[in-house]
């Protein structure tokens, strides 16, 4: 098998080791922005709600904060089992995408007769996000420099449509890995995750949301024509409830098998001085992606740091889902070491800090819907990695869906439809084990798909890292 041009230009261990010495594990983001802790529902307390949202990420607080916008006098409680976004909402990348289907090609494939429509309520809900955090005045570093995509190898540079040259390219950026690219100027921004969740629970909390960490909701159950939860060592009984709990396991059973967790890994420089930073160029500050099957994904901050993850997306046997697994020295390695082929002239930059997280990863690479309890419970999840920007959609079509509303968005096939689940175990670990075996295979072959992918494919299954 061919070598990557990560292998063929490898920097040096001793560079690896240097750059990983004195790195922390935790994510940059909350380091950086915490968010200010809750209260937990109280023990032995019973309360009410009209509205009942179960996960304090993204997905629960632009569902609390719609909700608010739609119906000021609802009363609505978030229930977070954890931290205000300690989980992919704190830990993610801070690309906000337009699309809401994990790109142009997964959704032309899927559902090609509504990607017009589809491709246009993805751009109006990036409008209507930026409009919304100047309306509560969030500031979370939103800056709309959209998405380079870069080739890194020859036959990359076939796929490119209307793609600029290496020479092109390397005067945005500049990496000796380039051979081609293009840049979407107008459907991606960037955010700094961190601030983004610590504004949004600040504003849901304005409107007068009951934000409660701490209280995890172990089960649903019908109680005289409402919801009751079972939330820590309290109870809430809601008229809905909407369930936004990203990866973890859905409390509505039959969703269970529709996404897998899969771990994701990243690294955060220290802040670039202006000799490194003109020594690569960036003045325009694009999110930058490599068209790999296991690709890389990396962006500046707003204080020249550089985040720089992907590639690497590990499945544990069973789905566990365990703080440990954020800790993985081989995946950081790998990270550091494709980072210094991206950019040997940045040899000698060292990480501050390196996390893991979890990504919910479904069958059709984005978010599916479902519902429970008569329609009383609505249910979203599988974003994929790409839920910045498409859970706010998701949360208009979870009040829409809950409230029983007829819209535009609930008649979309799209929302309509949900994935095929995965397997049982041992089922999934060997499919996901093989399919991931396959992806590196393709990258180390110039692309081409093995029959297994190419199966995929025509089943409407492709996947990538």
């Amino acid at each position: 098998m061919a070598q990557t041009v990560f292998e063929r230009l490898a920097p040096a261990e001793a560079v690896v080791d240097a750059a990983l010495a004195g790195s922390v594990l935790r994510p940059f983001w909350l380091d950086d922005a915490p968010v200010p802790g809750l209260a937990a529902l109280k023990s032995g307390v019973s309360t009410q709600a009209g509205l009942a949202i179960v996960g304090g990420g993204y997905l629960g607080l632009w569902t609390a904060i719609l909700a608010k916008e739609r119906d000021p006098g609802l009363d609505v409680v978030l229930l977070e089992a954890q931290r205000i976004g300690h989980a992919a909402s704190g830990r993610n990348g801070g690309f906000c995408e337009a699309s809401l289907t994990h790109g142009e090609e997964n959704g032309r494939r899927r559902w090609p007769e509504e990607m017009a429509q589809l491709r246009a309520m993805g751009e109006r809900n990036l409008d209507e996000l930026e409009a919304t955090l100047q309306r509560h005045g969030i500031d979370c570093d939103f800056e709309r420099t959209g998405l380079l995509t870069v080739a890194v190898e020859p036959y990359q540079v076939a796929q490119l449509q209307d793609g600029l040259d290496a020479a092109a390219v390397r005067a945005e950026l500049d990496s000796p890995t380039y051979l081609g690219g293009r840049w979407e100027r107008e459907g991606c921004a960037l955010v700094h995750p961190g601030k983004l969740v610590a504004g949004l629970a600040r504003v849901a909390a304005q409107l007068g949301v009951r934000l409660h960490e701490q209280s995890p909701v172990r089960r649903l159950r019908r109680d005289a024509g409402r919801i009751a939860l079972d939330a820590g060592d309290g109870a809430v009984s809601a008229g809905r409830v909407v369930l936004a709990t990203n990866v973890f396991p859905s409390l509505l059973k039959r969703y269970r098998r529709h996404t897998v967790p899969v771990y994701d890994y990243v690294l955060m420089s220290e802040p670039l001085s202006a000799r490194q930073l003109d020594s690569i160029g960036w003045q325009n500050r694009q999110g930058v992606a490599d068209m790999g099957n296991q690709f890389h994904y990396y962006r500046l901050t707003r204080d020249r740091r550089i985040l720089f993850g992907g590639y690497d997306a590990v499945y544990h046997f069973g789905g566990r889902i365990r703080p440990e697994y954020e800790d993985r020295a081989a995946s950081f390695r790998t990270l550091a070491g494709h980072f210094f082929t991206t950019f040997p002239q940045l040899e000698g930059l060292r990480f501050t800090h390196r996390w893991g997280g979890v990504i919910d990863t479904s069958a059709r690479f984005c978010a599916f819907f479902g519902d429970g309890y008569d329609g009383r419970v609505a249910h979203a999840a599988g974003f994929t990695g790409l839920g910045v920007g498409a859970t706010r959609f998701a949360a208009n079509v979870l009040l829409d869906k809950v409230f029983g509303l007829d819209t535009e968005r609930t008649r979309l096939r799209m929302v309509r439809e949900r994935p095929m689940p995965f397997p049982p175990e041992p089922l999934a670990w060997g499919a996901i084990t093989a399919v991931r075996r396959a992806l590196d295979a393709a990258d180390h072959d110039e692309g081409r798909r093995g029959l297994l992918l190419r199966g995929l494919d025509a089943m409407g299954l492709g996947f990538d890292s």
